[in-house]
This record gives C-alpha cells, structure tokens and sequence, in this order.
C-alpha cells in the first residue's frame, strides 16, 4: 500500500476568504484515497487498539453481570424506591436516543442539503446512532421487571386479550423507537454497499473477499447500479428526516403528558430535540477526533468539519439554554406553588451539585465556541464534547430523578440513591458502546469512500473552472 496519498498535478485553487479552511486537503487520487482509507480495514491490527478493545470488553464484563443480576433477582437490586421509580434506567435511555439523533441529522438532513462537509463524517455519525439506539433499547425492556415479556407491548392479535394502552406513550417508544431503528439500519447500510464492494476487490484473503461479496450484493458500479442506488439514497434520506423531529418528540411524551411538578411542560418536545441534536453531535465529536488523528484522516476529516460541527454544537447549546431559561419562566409565571417547589429544589436542593454541572457543561463550557481558535482545536473541541456529554446526562438525571424526589405530597418525599449495579449498566453500555464502535472502525470503513472520490472530483472540477475564468480574465485585461 502507498504510506501517502498521491496527488493529482493541478491548477492552485484561488483563496476563498470565505472558505479559508478546505473540506479535502489536497486533490489524491482515486488509488490513493482508496489505500488510505482502506488501511485500518485491510492493515495490520494495531496493539493501542487491542488493549483498548480488551479493557472495553472488561467493563463490558462487568455490563453483563449487572444485567443478569437484574433480570435473575430482579429490579430490587437498583436503587429506585418509592416515589423515585424511573432513576438511572430511564436517565441512560433518553440519554442514549439523545446521542443516536445526529446520525439522522448528519446523514439524511446534509445530504438533503448538499453540505460537502458531511462527505468525511456522515458513516461515523450512522454508526453511532446505531449503537446508540441498541444501548437505549434495553433499558425500557428490563425496566418492565419481567423482561422476558417485552412483547406484550406489540399489538399482535392473541386469545389473551393483552393490548397495550394507547393513551400512554411508553407504547409509543415502542414504535416510535423500533421504526427509527430500521430506517437507520436500511439508510447506513445502502450508503455503505459501494464500499463494501471496494473491500471485496481490495482483500487478500479469500473469506474477506467472499464475506464483502455476500454484502455488497453484487454490486459491480455499472451505471445502473449508480443509478438505483441515488434514488434509493435519497428516498430513504427523505424518509429519515421526519425522525429526527418525531422521536425525541415522542420520548419528551413520556414526561410532558404526566402531572408531575417539573415533567409536565408544553417546551418538553422542541427542547428535548434541540438537546438530543447537541449531546449527539457532541458524541460524534468525541469519537471522530481520536479517530481522526490515529488512523491519520486529517486529510478528509479537516478542520473545516470540525469547525462546522462546533458551530453546531454552539447553535444548539444556545438553543437548550434557552429552554432552560423558558423552564423557570413558566414555572414562575404560571403561579403553580409545586411547580415552582419543583425547580428551586433542583437549584438549592440535595442534589443542587448535579444541576450544577448541568449548567456548567451545557450552557458555561460550549461558549468559548464562539472563538475560531478553539473550534478549530481538536483538544479544546473534544474536552468540551466531553463536558457536553456529561451534563447532558446530568440534565436527564435533574428531570427524571429529581423531579421525582419531591412531588405534590411531602409524606412521600424521599432521596435516591444509586447502587453499584446502577453504575454498572451505565458505565458498561457506555463500554458496550465502544466494544461496538472499535468493531466498526476494524471491519468496515468508517469514511465513505465512494462519496469523497465524488466529492474530490467535484472540488478538482471546480478547481479547473475557476483557473479558467481566471486565465479568461487576464486574457481580456
């Protein structure tokens, strides 16, 4: 394989003030883009690699002993108590649905777009809404106490009568959660079918080059193939972008249609989309930059993208602040002394430590954005994707389990306090997550490579242009 990316001799590019940074550094060939991009796919495995994936699958470990122990002995082994019900497991699920929001966005709503910066990071943000829904998945199933009878939950016709009630919207999780599930898994992998093609041909062995073969279907990149597969494409673009607005939508549901003090708010569901957009972009952030420098894909991962996500994560920081500021308006103009119990106890209260790292992660750290410099530092970007992360959990956890410490009647108010298993299911799906993730980036690749072959022809095209209007130019003064 080639140790550089090889480039095409071409006319130097006018500077664009307004694009100072490029989206594909250079102009490499086809041949060129292919190697690099297949290197950590085809490439020997890397031993940083190896003992990250084993100290991952060693909390994973962990994860697992958690869960049998809660699907064996039951529920009781959680800290949840009476009146807090809903505590870590509810927190990890709206959290997790939170962050498998911006593969949808990135993906279908930039494509739909034509923003060529999505080009380099729409498969890692795919992937990640994937592993993100099936960590959020099983929370609700085990939450039921009776996993094993998760399906009483699908209106299937039976002689037992069981139907779910469809004026409670944890059903509508159900098929809320099952559809962006799918529509996801059938949009990254069309994406991913030229590429798997391009494994087939580029493997050394012969089980490589047959298990690639078996996925990609047959494809052959005739001009047919092309064609079906743009329509297809951009059908399924379509029909994702909906998701992003309705799923977190109908999860919001599950709080803002109670009479909780704290939950039951009308700004739950445009607020609960802007913050799932930032903890999601946030994610991406924090798998792409060690990625990016460790698999060497500075070269089409630029900071142009990372500029552009930041100003993302900027715009929707500014939008949860806002909510968060909507949120002790109406709980004070509304007059309602439980709602406005509500709130203080969040602020001054026992747990007064958590709300504020909430607001220190998710409206304090995100301002420095504003600055070019540290949007386009990759160390500064990933620690405030991290402090984004976190308290964007502290924010669910503030909802769910503090709003519920301290409800309308105080005989029944009563702290909560998490067990060893509570920290085990989060810290191992967040493991999980990355068990996941290292597979991903090891047996397919994470950059698409048929898209930035387009999008480099697209930019050497323009190049060429733009030198010729030039040439015209100065031919006519």
């Amino acid at each position: 394989m080639s140790t550089g990316p090889e480039t095409e001799t071409v006319v130097p590019r006018a500077v664009d003030p307004l694009e100072p940074v490029p989206v594909l550094v250079g102009r490499p060939s086809d041949r060129a883009l292919t190697e690099s991009l297949l290197t950590p796919v085809l490439g020997p495995v890397k031993k940083g690699w190896l003992l990250l994936l084993a100290l991952l699958l060693g909390v994973m470990g962990l994860w697992l002993v958690a869960l049998t122990l809660t699907v064996f002995v039951g529920i009781g082994v959680w800290g949840n108590n009476i009146p807090v019900a809903w505590a870590f497991d509810i927190t990890n699920f709206v959290w997790w649905i939170g962050i498998g929001h911006a593969g949808t966005l990135i993906s279908a709503i930039l494509l739909l777009f034509q923003q060529k910066w999505r080009t380099s990071i729409n498969r890692f943000a795919e992937a990640m809404t994937l592993f993100a829904v099936a960590m959020a998945g099983m929370y609700p199933i085990i939450h039921l106490g009776r996993p094993w009878l998760f399906w009483w939950l699908i209106p299937y016709p039976a002689t037992t009568g069981v139907w779910p009630n469809f004026k409670s919207a944890l059903p509508w999780d159900v098929f809320a959660i099952s559809t962006y599930a799918t529509v996801s898994l059938l949009f990254w992998y069309l994406g991913l079918i030229p590429d798997l093609a391009t494994l087939r041909d580029a493997a050394a062995s012969r089980l490589q080059r047959r298990v690639y073969g078996i996925m990609s279907f047959g494809w052959r990149g005739s001009a047919r193939h092309w064609q079906h597969w743009r329509i297809g494409y951009l059908l399924m673009a379509g029909l994702s972008t909906p998701l992003v607005l309705s799923v977190h939508t109908i999860v919001s549901f599950d709080f803002a249609i109670s009479q909780l003090p704290g939950w039951h708010t009308t700004i739950f569901p445009p607020y609960f989309v802007a913050g799932a957009i930032f903890s999601g972009f946030a994610m991406v952030v924090t798998l792409m930059v060690p990625a990016r420098k460790v698999f060497g894909f500075e070269h089409v991962v630029t900071l142009r993208h990372l500029d552009n996500m930041a100003k993302v994560l900027l715009a929707t920081g500014l939008m949860v602040a806002y909510g968060y500021a909507m949120e002790w308006f109406i709980a004070w103009y509304s007059g309602d002394d439980a709602e406005w119990f509500a709130f203080l106890n969040r602020a001054v209260g026992d747990y007064s430590w958590i709300f504020a790292i909430q607001m220190f992660c998710n409206v304090v750290a995100p301002q420095v954005l504003w600055s070019a410099r540290f949007r386009r530092s990759p160390l500064a970007l990933f620690v405030v994707s991290i402090l984004v992360n976190v308290g964007m959990w502290a924010e669910r956890f503030v909802i769910i389990a503090v709003s519920l410490t301290r409800d309308f009647l105080p005989g029944s108010w009563a702290n909560y306090t998490p067990t060893w298993v509570d920290w085990s299911l989060l810290f191992g799906s967040i493991a999980t997550f990355g068990v996941l993730f290292m597979l991903f980036l090891r047996f397919i690749p994470a950059i698409p490579i048929s898209e930035v072959k387009e999008l480099r022809h697209e930019l050497s095209h323009g190049d060429h242009e733009r030198a010729r209007a030039a040439q015209a130019q100065a031919e006519r003064s």
